[in-house]
């Protein structure tokens, strides 16, 4: 593989795993807080499954940096600045509304790259993601069915899923772009076409909010702080140093 794919390969894999560890992270603070135990139970087991698929990517990714590091040091001893998660999934859960929608945003892009992915011509990558979309298959059709719940539910729960899309529709930007260095990748057989990611997202996105009597904004536009070039919210840095305190403080300590 010539050297500027393979870099374009691992930026994609680290954003795919980034993205999905940050989420599982988020997801995990609910343990304790949510509203029902069955609810609770659910968060934990989308969480659990999206670090699983996190694992598999970042796995990928060390292969191919070949640097001495694993999937576990490149979670928990890489800097805010070298994560190329999608903005979205950092954000702090707020209210269930806001997690919801947050989690059926990310789902409505995930399901579709995965969906793409699974005929990609890199066998390895063909092949992580046609195991993760039969779990995201099933969070989409559950986050889909909250943000259904609450918006054609009570005046309070439809208010706070307004409030919900008016705080975290500004992220939903970086699902639909198109970088260059994936449009290399698309050329080479790896990924799948952008386009149809994007037109499968605002249907889905249509279709559910329709579903929750809740207005779609208009399309959201680029803004000054990209996850590809390492530029976070302030969530993240926060979130990190809660999730890297361990191996950090111990960085020799094995299980």
């Amino acid at each position: 593989m010539p050297a500027n794919e393979q870099h374009d390969l691992i930026e994609y894999l680290l954003r795919l795993g980034d993205t999905a560890v940050v989420q599982g992270q988020r997801l995990s603070q609910w343990i304790g807080h949510a509203p029902a135990l069955e609810e609770e139970l659910a968060l934990a087991n989308v969480g659990l499954d999206l670090i699983g698929q996190a694992r598999n990517w970042l796995e990928y990714a060390a292969e191919l940096l070949d640097d001495g590091r694993d999937a576990d040091r490149l979670v928990f001893l890489r800097q805010e600045r070298e994560y190329r998660n999608l903005l979205l999934v950092e954000q702090p859960n707020g209210d269930f509304a806001v997690t919801m929608l947050k989690q059926f945003l990310y789902d409505a892009w995930h399901f579709q790259v995965l969906h793409g992915l699974s005929s990609s011509s890199d066998e390895r990558i063909a092949g992580i993601a046609a195991k993760g979309l039969k779990e995201v298959t099933y969070h989409l059709r559950r986050s889909s069915e909250w943000v259904e719940r609450l918006g054609d539910g009570t005046e309070e729960s439809h208010a706070r899923m307004l409030k919900a899309i008016e705080q975290l529709w500004r992220y939903s930007v970086e699902l639909l772009e198109s970088h260059e260095s994936e449009q290399r990748l698309r050329a080479s057989g790896v990924l799948g076409n952008q386009d149809d990611v994007v037109a499968a997202w605002q249907s889905k996105v249509a279709d559910v909010f329709a579903r929750a009597t809740l207005p779609v904004p208009a399309a959201a536009v680029p803004f000054y702080l990209s996850a590809r070039e390492g530029l976070h919210t302030e969530h993240l840095g926060m979130l990190l140093a809660e999730m890297q305190y361990l191996p950090r403080a111990y960085p020799d300590a094995t299980w």
